[in-house]
């Protein structure tokens, strides 16, 4: 686990994680958040929609960028003050993501950093995108 302080972060930077989302994932995030749609757990219903198969989450997908910027970049101590997204393609049990966040922006006078954030899957389609603005570490 890292530990970056802002002073050591430069545009540019960059980390990544990838994870091959599971029924069993999906399951358990479906579980702890209470988000029981259909599109997710249902392969019936699934079959009713545009997409044809159940999808993951979204959010859990997005959650990988919480992961990295807890753990690697920044890492620990980190704070997320903000967080966009924007779902470009749906993500299907089975896929596997690689999720990228970079250093865009580094806010000086407030000890932020802006990070774009990139969810790509298997075959190099972008299916997250979004900007997340963190506290570093002390």
């Amino acid at each position: 686990m890292n530990k970056i302080p802002f002073t050591d972060l430069h545009v540019g930077d960059s980390s990544h994680m990838t994870k091959q989302f599971t029924e069993s994932d999906v399951l358990g995030f479906a579980k702890v958040t209470g988000d029981i749609n259909p599109a997710h757990l249902d392969e019936t219903y699934a079959a009713t929609t545009m997409f044809k198969t159940r999808i993951v989450h979204g959010m859990l997908v997005g959650s990988l960028f919480s992961a990295i910027f807890g753990t690697e970049l920044p890492g620990l101590g980190s704070i997320y003050v903000n967080q966009t997204l924007k779902f470009t393609k749906p993500v299907y049990l089975n896929d596997e993501i690689t999720a990228t966040v970079t250093v865009k922006e580094l806010i000086f006078d407030r000890g932020r950093v802006v990070f774009d954030c990139v969810a790509t899957n298997q075959n190099q389609e972008v299916v997250l995108i979004g900007e997340a603005v963190i506290i570093p570490p002390k």
